[in-house]
């Protein structure tokens, strides 16, 4: 019982898993696109997330494993070129939420220091840095990216949790308060594209399918897991959105898009709240980091330990997977080539086809996990119709964005094709 994993931990997981550095990355960007109907982008995310946890916990309850979402797919498709290339756009997609925090982390920390008297070449610098320093940290013990995670989360939530009080208590006479008022929202299609370009703030509930096998009395407590994690952040997402929104006018938002959490603490606790919640930015940033290059290092483990990928993925270089220094390696590159829309729209399009693909895994085996096969059918439309919404909302204002998903998703399906084809020679 000592190794169990309680439904505190595991609620844990799945708060921690999403409260990373996405709400610090995504939520200036979220209101440029929906002003005043930010507040409902965020809850339209969440209720995607929320559907899509249905389907989680059936599975997790049937096919407890490790190995979680790829392992959800194998047994939906079997091991297969389609499974391989999933599974590989999920380790991909790994990488761009660690491109995310990244990017993240590089435009608030020059907020406390400047290296340079050149914002942008600081922003690399910074970046850059924190990647090396995780994987540095990752290589030396694992134990130490655990502790730092869950120290963090403890951080990180009680900063976020006296934004809250300190800014609801400043919107009163606020006179940007008005701006949440519906003739400041945008159409219904734009809210919902707002909705679906910040997805990836709700990215991080999935993980707790890894811990699956080790929760105690998981017939109620996965369950519980999942749908308290969530619908505790949608509710957490909606209140700061709110609180930004009312606090803060539409240009100053745009102004400081990157690091808007920080700049909408100025108006209730000027300079200090500013630095508050820009070291609470860099904390969380930092331990998202360290977790998720831990995370996908294990993914593209799993992968190529169903042979999904070459079985060289499964060496280790310093006691860890080959993998982590690769994964390091790619988000090294993506941060400083790819603005933030662009790796949002990516981590977006991304992981909104995986639930979607999840979704319609637990539709596919609903008579097997004795689930309601209607509510993983609607999950899996309402990922698909979001998938055209989103492509098409970005088409017009982020091409680039859209290109790198599209050569993402092509790229994952040709490696998967060439190493089965080649795999295929080899046995013949």
């Amino acid at each position: 019982m000592a190794d169990k994993i309680s439904l505190k931990d595991a609620i844990s997981i799945g708060i921690g898993g999403m409260v990373g550095g996405g709400i610090f990355a995504v939520l200036g960007l979220a209101v440029s696109i929906a002003h005043g109907g930010t507040p409902v982008a965020f809850l339209c995310a969440g209720l995607l997330a929320l559907i899509t946890s249905y389907s989680y916990v059936k599975l997790s309850q049937h096919y407890p494993d490790r190995g979680g979402t790829v392992k959800f797919i194998n047994q939906g498709f079997g091991v297969s070129i389609f499974s391989g290339a999933i599974n590989n756009l999920l380790w991909v997609s790994y990488i761009i939420m660690l491109s995310l925090y990244a990017s993240a982390f590089g435009s608030y920390a020059p907020n406390l220091l400047e290296l340079t008297s050149n914002k942008t070449v600081d922003f690399h610098i910074y970046a850059s840095a924190i990647i090396i320093l995780a994987t540095a940290i990752n290589y030396y013990s694992i134990a130490v990216v655990g502790k730092i995670e869950s120290y963090a989360v403890i951080i990180k939530l009680i900063i976020l949790f006296g934004f809250i009080a300190v800014g609801a208590y400043g919107l009163i006479g606020n006179p940007n308060l008005s701006q949440l008022a519906i003739s400041h929202w945008e159409s219904p299609v734009q809210l919902f594209a707002a909705g679906m370009v910040i997805f990836v703030a709700y990215e991080g509930f999935e993980l707790i399918a890894n811990a699956a096998p080790d929760i105690i009395n998981p017939k109620k407590n996965i369950p519980r897991a999942y749908y308290g994690s969530v619908i505790f952040v949608i509710v957490l997402y909606i209140i700061i959105a709110i609180v930004t929104v009312g606090s803060l006018p539409f240009d100053t938002i745009a102004t400081a898009e990157d690091y808007v959490l920080a700049e909408a603490a100025k108006p209730m606790l000027g300079e200090i709240g500013f630095t508050i919640i820009t070291v609470a930015a860099l904390i969380s940033t930092f331990s998202a980091i360290n977790a998720s290059l831990y995370g996908g290092s294990r993914v593209n483990f799993e992968i190529a330990e169903d042979d999904e990928l070459p079985h060289h993925f499964t060496s280790k270089l310093w006691n860890q997977p080959i993998g982590l220094l690769i994964t390091a390696i790619a988000t090294l590159v993506l941060v400083n080539i790819l603005d933030l829309e662009s790796i949002s729209t990516a981590g977006s399009v991304g992981f909104i086809i995986i639930f979607g693909i999840v979704n319609f895994v637990g539709f596919k085996t609903s008579k097997d996990t004795s689930s309601n096969k209607i509510i993983p059918l609607v999950g899996c439309t309402l990922c698909v119709l979001a998938l055209v919404i989103l492509i098409n909302q970005q088409y017009k204002s982020n091409l680039t964005g859209v290109l790198v998903s599209g050569a993402i998703i092509a790229l994952c399906f040709i490696v998967e094709w060439i190493y089965k084809s080649s795999e295929k020679r080899r046995k013949s």
